[in-house]
């Protein structure tokens, strides 16, 4: 077959059928063990909830338009929901990268169960939908998106952040607490604020004046004021979540970044020099598909070795490990899928002992923080936190 037919032959029936694949991949499951730390016990499932884009070529931008001017003119966005505990990987949907993440917010509530916990940035913050996750008996934990309206649960007064926290002398400052007014407010809720060091805050002060500055707007002081504190937002009781564990839970969310960086560096989702869209999503389909099947591995493999000697293996390394054994998967599976199980079932054993984390003793990782509490070093070092 030539280049030309192969190229023909992406069309959009070619594109709903690769579709209608990884959603079977998606829809069986295995059952990988389960991270063994004490924080997720309470909960069912741990969901991290985000999107990634990236710029595609510009004769795409009818069918997936971007921002345009000094951006892109064509953009695709994925946006994914990453279940930490079991490490399951969920596509929610592929768009335009001009379609904001608030508009997925809705959905968010129907993936969810009783008991599941989600994270989520404040791209996805909504009122009604965090009434919808409480109502359902599933938790969330966020940071509270700016101007939102916040009063006290007991007396419904209105609380002015911006006023209470510089009069705090203490390091944490909570409450109960509705968000909103009205048919909007919802049902009460866990205010959690966690004072920075000064070194954190002036590196938010001077990030918010550099991103004021290049968008020609100007700045309050008490927008300066806020960037003394993280501010939470969470319906987790604190018998389940007490205070010093509240920011180590949240870290969790940051694992999704760690999967996006895979995507693109490993198995180069971002990477298509096409003009056809349903090539496009062809492409992007397969490369979903090959990124579920290595997420199942990594899951059956990760909490292995974490109980006794506490260590973990590498999103990483395990990617990369994979990347050099991945023509030779390939022949094998074009001969018989048997063989390249075999294959793979050899290679596990040998490839694990290389994927191992290597442990840095001035800094916690995921499961560690998870495991001994809060380290206020990690979090003061971090601006981004």
């Amino acid at each position: 077959m030539s280049r030309e037919a192969l190229h023909q032959r992406f069309t959009a029936s070619a594109a709903a059928f690769l579709h209608r694949c990884l959603q079977e991949v998606l829809r069986h499951k295995l059952r990988p063990p389960i991270i063994p730390t004490k924080l997720l016990r309470p909960f069912s499932r741990v969901w991290v909830v985000d999107s990634s884009s990236w710029d595609v070529h510009e004769t795409l931008r009818v069918a997936l338009p971007g921002s345009g001017g000094n951006a892109s003119k064509a953009n695709c966005k994925i946006q994914l929901a990453y279940d930490y505990k079991h490490g399951a990987l969920r596509f929610l949907d592929e768009t335009a990268g001009t379609v904001p993440d608030n508009r997925y917010t809705e959905q968010l509530p129907a993936l969810l169960q009783k008991q599941d916990l989600l994270l989520i940035d404040q791209g996805y913050f909504k009122l009604e939908t965090f009434q919808a996750i409480m109502g359902k008996g599933a938790y969330f934990v966020t940071r509270l998106l700016p101007n939102t309206t916040v009063q006290a649960a007991d007396t419904a007064a209105p609380i002015d952040l911006p006023r209470v926290l510089p009069q705090c002398r203490e390091s944490v400052y909570t409450r109960s607490v509705t968000l909103g007014q009205g048919l909007r407010r919802t049902s009460p809720c866990r205010l959690v604020c966690l004072r920075v060091s000064e070194q954190v805050a002036t590196e938010r002060r001077r990030r918010m004046k550099c991103h004021a500055r290049r968008k020609g707007r100007p700045l309050r002081h008490r927008q300066l004021q806020s960037c003394d504190w993280t501010i939470f937002i969470t319906n987790v009781p604190e018998a389940q979540l007490p205070l010093s564990m509240v920011h180590a839970l949240y870290t969790i969310r940051w694992q999704i970044e760690l999967i996006f960086k895979q995507l693109k560096s490993i198995v180069r989702v971002h990477q298509s020099a096409t003009t056809n869209s349903h090539r496009l999503r062809c492409e992007l389909y397969g490369k979903l598909i090959v990124a579920v099947w290595i997420h199942r591995l990594h899951a059956r493999a990760h909490p292995t070795p974490w109980p006794t000697p506490h260590q973990e293996i590498s999103l990483e390394k395990f990617y990369k490990r994979l990347q050099e054994r991945a023509f030779t998967l390939t022949q094998l599976c074009l001969i018989s899928w048997a063989r390249a199980r075999d294959y793979l079932c050899c290679e596990l054993p040998r490839l694990l002992p290389h994927c191992v984390k290597h442990r840095q003793p001035s800094r916690c990782s995921t499961l560690e923080m998870l495991e001994t509490g809060f380290d206020p070093q990690l979090y003061r070092g971090n601006p981004n936190a």
